[in-house]
């Protein structure tokens, strides 16, 4: 056997376009030996713990017997986990405010049509980002119908993640941000119109439905739209897929479990969780999404934009593109108009609002039992897709959650809200090699995620200065 410090050479492959797929294809069997080994279940981590991969399976792991000639990766003070999972994002979004003109209106300088063209056409780079910062899974729960391709446009290409994809929302709100020719959002109206738009959504190959359930008194009401959202949720469950739903008021998330969501993909933000929420989203077996700090991304683009100076960007291993932090330094330009003094105010006031309610809102489901899988909402302005991971995380933690409880929301647990959970999410055997190496111990903080060493895509080795350079440089 061959042993490589801190380099796995056999199993890296070098960092470049459909040639890089294909190689990765290739790489044999190996092994990681010498870390802290966390496997995802919340059992205790196992020190000096191995780890033998094959054909991009996990193998073995725990204490194992590394076969000849195996290319091994020495990882002695490393820690290892499943890879990160981000069970909410948004391909059909950029991450700045050229994606969403109904936050800031850009559109004189970057059209809304050609930002989403660059989308589709090269999802890859923002795939990049999410490996290099340790995310090798994803669930892009709504978005332009060309999402639904990207399961299998990525799946065999081991610098992007695992995804699965909603498709285009139905949304009790006629949402102006659509194309021409493409809808993102599909009007929830009636009963009718929602098991014709879940037959659609089947037809197409969606992942799950996902209902944008919208509440706007006098005209967009709980009442007025609580059959349709139950019509979805029965059709849904006939199609054998999951029902995914946006409700961030109390009323709207309760009505939301009746119909038999699964997933709610974010806090309620107006009141406290009551016991009848608690019951109810125990008798579904309901995971929800807390998504903490996506309002903050808009506060800071606000922000950046009255102050005139570029928002940070929090990519500690240098993981987002060019285009993209060139399009967020582009914030201090804008001009100050766009964002009056009293929507500044009113944006930070609800960002406060929220940050307080959502916190303990989320303390009081995990006190209670409901399971918590991770995700970000990436593709907002300034939740950039890839890092946005880590501060979710480590406001999840400063909620109440205990680290381990974290990293089993960002793996095993948003696994199964993304119904991949035979796949990835552990590691054991049988499952993809999917995993992340970090230099400190995420079970004491998970803000050690930040330092990511290594990240393994279906037994394909790569280090971070690899995957940055891959980020930044995607055809060399």
């Amino acid at each position: 056997m061959r042993v490589h410090k801190h380099i796995a050479v056999a199993l890296v492959i070098a960092v470049s376009g459909p040639a890089n797929a294909a190689a990765a294809q290739q790489a044999h069997g190996g092994a990681i030996v010498g870390a802290v080994l966390i496997d995802g279940r919340g059992g205790a981590p196992v020190p000096n713990a191995t780890i033998v991969m094959r054909d991009g399976k996990i193998d073995c792991a725990g204490t194992c017997r590394i076969p000849e000639g195996s290319d091994i990766v020495d990882a002695h003070g490393m820690w290892v986990t499943p890879g990160l999972i981000d069970a909410h994002v948004h391909f059909s979004q950029t991450g700045w405010a050229d994606g969403r003109p109904d936050a800031i209106d850009v559109r004189g300088t970057h059209p809304y049509e050609q930002a989403m063209a660059e989308n589709r056409r090269d999802p890859e780079r923002y795939g990049h980002s999410y490996v290099c910062s340790g995310v090798t899974s994803v669930f892009d729960v709504g978005g332009y119908p060309w999402t639904l391709g990207l399961r299998d446009r990525f799946e065999h290409d081991t610098s992007v993640p695992h995804v699965e994809a909603a498709g285009p929302l139905l949304s009790t709100l006629d949402h102006w941000l659509n194309l021409p020719a493409e809808r993102q959002f599909m009007v929830l109206k009636d009963e009718a119109s929602a098991r014709s738009e879940v037959k659609y959504l089947a037809s197409q190959g969606a992942h799950a439905v996902k209902v944008w359930y919208i509440v706007r008194p006098p005209d967009l009401t709980v009442d007025a739209s609580s059959a349709a959202v139950a019509a979805a949720g029965d059709e849904a469950r006939k199609n054998d897929l999951p029902l995914i739903v946006h409700a961030t008021g109390l009323a709207e998330a309760k009505a939301s479990l009746r119909a038999g969501a699964n997933v709610l993909v974010h806090s309620v933000e107006d009141l406290p969780v009551d016991a009848e929420f608690i019951d109810l989203a125990k008798k579904n077996g309901t995971i929800v999404i807390p998504t903490l700090v996506v309002l903050d991304g808009y506060v800071r683009m606000f922000r950046g934009v009255v102050d005139r100076k570029p928002p940070v960007v929090d990519d500690p291993n240098g993981c987002v593109d060019r285009a993209t932090l060139a399009k967020v330094a582009e914030t201090a330009a804008l001009d100050p108009a766009l964002v009056p003094a009293d929507r500044m105010a009113a944006r930070e006031q609800r960002a406060a609002r929220f940050t307080k309610v959502t916190r303990a809102n989320l303390k009081a489901l995990v006190d209670a039992g409901i399971p918590i899988a991770t995700g970000t909402d990436a593709g907002n302005p300034l939740t950039l897709h890839g890092p946005a991971i880590y501060e979710e995380m480590e406001a999840m933690q400063t909620s109440g959650m205990t680290p381990m409880q974290v990293i089993v929301s960002s793996t095993a647990i948003a696994a199964q809200a993304m119904r991949l959970d035979k796949r990835v999410g552990t590691i054991e055997k049988g499952k993809d090699a999917d995993l992340v190496l970090v230099g400190g111990d995420p079970a004491a903080d998970v803000a050690n995620f930040r330092k990511v060493r290594y990240v393994v895509r279906s037994g394909v080795v790569r280090s971070i200065d690899e995957l940055h350079a891959l980020a930044q440089n995607p055809q060399n």
